[in-house]
């Protein structure tokens, strides 16, 4: 844990502080931003995907992000939190030790900078629930529940995990020495979550009947709401970010609010010249794909590149979403591919591009010790290949394990012509 001050203290140098000191703003910002981010998944997630899906798989939708997200919670205290953030000894590059499982040695009354070290754990365990949860819309309407509850309790500590500890796991770890730039998730979380996502879609195989059978979303309107409830604890995402409620804290909450307007705007223009006409549930695409490309640049930019990101961004997702599926005729259900991994490669490219010269901002990193900005862009190149790789590797070994401990990854045609509700649940969502 205290190798995570370097960054935490970097996000934070107006603290300057010699030892930990507890700060009631900073534990209540850190407190409320929790619970901000721990909506965005049992909630918002949940209504976005379930949303887009067809009305006889709506619960089981739901349901896998809301059991992903009580899975990875408990996951995450008894392993994951300790292989992200313990002390690995020889293998710190990689993954941390197993000392703190079940956050052994770790007292309520400890503090990571300015506020109690459980609400950091906490914190940082609805980011590893939320990750998970988003491979999930890749294969919504095949994949058998009881692979995927095991799947995510499997990929948590053997993926995100060791992901997490690459990237923001402090002196000694792979990429954080490296001086990769990743604020809040651009790598860590939207490109792990949404690649897992593209490699489960192949391993599954497609929807019945898919392309050709026509899939209508049960309730854009659901959809909807869950992308606003996004957004909403998006800002606990970004702002909780800089560990404290500081000007740094500020910068992202702005870059929160811009960065998706301007990419739902630019989808609905895109929309328009394309097809003549401006969808609700584009609008609500183009918010989250700006949503997810400014995460990992949230508190390294100003104005002036939020408005790149947002529309850059957008321009990317709709490609992935309404030409690139196509082109290559991958089933991702509910295009986690095309929005998160793809928005998200390009905020964690566009971070090194664009981040705003400043040591006040950032960690360590070529920009910051040298002004270095080619250099930078190369380390955060560096860091999407080898993410990408990890997770491309790990998820394939995670979802061949799960299948088979269940007898298969994928539901029998009988169910999935039922749907999934009612064949795996016994439930329906619309008593009709």
């Amino acid at each position: 844990m205290k190798r995570y001050l370097t960054l935490l203290l970097a996000l934070m140098p107006t603290l300057m502080l010699a030892e930990d000191k507890l700060d009631t703003g900073d534990t209540a910002w850190m407190m409320v931003s929790t619970a901000f981010v721990l909506l965005m998944t049992p909630a918002g997630l949940a209504l976005f995907y379930g949303g887009m899906t067809r009305a006889k798989n709506l619960l089981n939708t739901y349901f896998m992000v809301f059991g992903a997200f009580a899975v990875a919670m408990v996951v995450w205290v008894v392993a994951g939190y300790s292989i992200a953030f313990g002390d690995g000894g020889s293998l710190q590059k990689f993954v941390g030790g197993l000392s703190n499982m079940f956050l052994s040695g770790i007292s309520w009354s400890d503090l990571s900078g300015t506020y109690p070290t459980y609400v950091f754990v906490v914190f940082q365990g609805t980011f590893a629930a939320i990750t998970v949860a988003i491979a999930s819309g890749s294969v919504v309407e095949r994949m058998k529940f009881s692979t995927w509850i095991i799947f995510v309790a499997l990929w948590t500590i053997i993926v995100y995990a060791p992901i997490t500890h690459m990237v923001w796991g402090g002196d000694g770890a792979l990429l954080f020495d490296a001086g990769a730039l990743d604020f809040a998730g651009g790598t860590v979380v939207h490109m792990n979550g949404g690649l897992a996502g593209l490699v489960l879609a192949y391993l599954v195989g497609k929807r019945k009947g898919y392309p050709k059978v026509a899939m209508k979303p049960v309730s854009v309107m659901f959809t909807a709401l869950g992308g606003a409830l996004l957004w909403f604890g998006w800002f606990g995402f970004n702002a909780g970010s800089a560990f404290g409620a500081s000007n740094i804290s500020g910068l992202a909450f702005l870059t929160t609010a811009l960065a998706p307007a301007v990419a739902g705007i630019t989808w609905m223009l895109i929309e328009y010249m394309v097809y003549k006409k401006t969808t609700l549930l584009g609008a609500v695409s183009g918010v989250v794909a700006g949503l997810v490309a400014i995460t990992p640049a949230a508190g390294f930019v100003d104005v002036s590149g939020a408005f790149i990101i947002g529309i850059i961004g957008s321009v990317i997702g709709f490609f992935g979403v309404a030409v690139m599926k196509k082109k290559l005729g991958y089933d991702d259900s509910l295009d986690a591919f095309g929005i998160h991994f793809l928005a998200g490669l390009w905020g964690a490219l566009a971070t090194g591009l664009l981040a705003l010269n400043d040591k006040d901002l950032l960690w360590d990193g070529p920009l910051k010790e040298s002004g270095d900005r080619f250099g930078q862009f190369m380390v955060q190149v560096e860091s999407v290949v080898v993410v990408g790789l990890v997770t491309l590797i790990g998820t394939a070994i995670v979802y061949f394990i799960s299948a088979a401990i269940t007898g298969g990854g994928r539901v029998d045609e009988e169910s999935e012509t039922v749907g999934l509700d009612e064949s795996t649940h016994g439930e329906k969502s619309f008593n009709l």
